[in-house]
């Protein structure tokens, strides 16, 4: 595995500047699928490394290959665990390798965010849509912002930080929603168990829109693919019907921010879908938000494409800023 060694050698070498000196951050410290080693990636979560097991069976050498790194090239990480995705069970959420307990939360920009890294098949936290929640901090102080397929919370929690006036945080998952509740107490925001709305999207978009409520900020980050018996998720052919759900919601001059993360989506076609949104004039592409480069790789480490062009995005995850505007009439009022 000398090759791999080599790898994490490079990919370390490039991230230096999103190390901290409280070790309290998060990043992604090799991308294996862009950076030459497709079966493995491996994210820093404050002292805690996550090791992304892809191999198919699961690829022992090199996860041994990468502890044994780890604990020699970064020996402030107290805490190894590994999820081998192609697994079943427990293995799928995560499996400690090294130390005893993982870190339970990590600071980005000032903000704290609550962490339970073995809860769920993800880590609880979206490192590539760090970007976003800079926006959101920077952006939606005074706003009111509906966080919808919201997970653990954490783009509602980055506008609570910038000043937002109310989040309302939507999804399925109760337990979810009490992480966010844990990041929410951890940066002193005020908990009001009417804002955290465990239910189902579609009967909850509906029933939003019956009580007249209006946002000047909508996050819709659904999941690549998703059935309940009250409506289907699939971003592959269904995010022009999603966002037009959404739409209704958002009062005039608002925005809606809409991620499409389905790897066989190229970036062009996801435009062009956007663009037919936007032709009848009451949608505008503001902005198309990057992500960060970590997670991306370097113009040094990066030695693999992905199996679809992302441009003009710079990645699968695809987020897009657009502008609402709203029919004028007694609706607007």
């Amino acid at each position: 595995m000398e090759n791999l060694t080599e790898l994490l050698n490079q990919a370390y070498a490039a991230r230096q500047s999103f190390l901290d000196q409280e070790h309290a951050s998060a990043f992604r410290l090799f991308n294996g699928f862009l950076e030459g080693f497709p079966a493995l990636s491996v994210d820093i979560y404050a002292r805690t490394a996550l090791l992304h097991n892809y191999a198919e069976p699961a690829a022992q050498e090199a996860v041994a290959t990468a502890q044994d790194w780890i604990r020699k090239e970064l020996p402030w990480v107290q805490c190894i665990v590994c999820k081998n995705r192609n697994a079943s069970g427990d293995d799928k959420r995560g499996k400690l390798l090294y130390g005893a307990v993982p870190d339970r939360k990590i600071r980005e920009n000032g903000v704290w965010y609550a962490l339970d890294i073995t809860m769920n098949r993800d880590a609880s936290l979206y490192l590539d849509t760090r970007s976003l929640r800079s926006w959101a901090q920077k952006t939606l102080k005074g706003k009111t912002v509906l966080n919808t397929f919201a997970y653990t919370g954490s783009l509602g929690v980055a506008a609570l930080a910038g000043g937002a006036a109310r989040v309302i945080q939507l999804d399925r998952n109760p337990g979810f929603l009490n992480l966010a509740k844990t990041s929410y107490t951890l940066n002193g925001f005020p908990i009001n168990k009417k804002d955290f709305l465990a239910q189902d999207f579609f009967p909850a978009v509906s029933q939003l829109k019956r009580s007249g409520q209006r946002f000047d900020c909508v996050f819709l980050d659904p999941p690549f693919f998703a059935s309940t018996p009250k409506g289907t998720v699939d971003l592959e052919t269904g995010s022009t019907k999603l966002i037009n759900k959404i739409r209704p919601l958002i009062n005039h001059d608002g925005w809606l921010v809409a991620i499409n993360n389905a790897l066989f989506v190229s970036g062009k076609d996801y435009l062009a879908s956007l663009d037919a949104l936007c032709a009848d004039g009451y949608l505008t592409l503001e902005q198309l938000v990057p992500i960060p480069q970590d997670f991306v790789g370097f113009i040094n480490t990066r030695s693999e494409n992905p199996p679809v062009d992302p441009a003009p995005f710079n990645h699968a995850t695809k987020i897009a800023i657009l502008r609402v505007q709203r029919k004028p009439g007694p609706a607007q009022e």
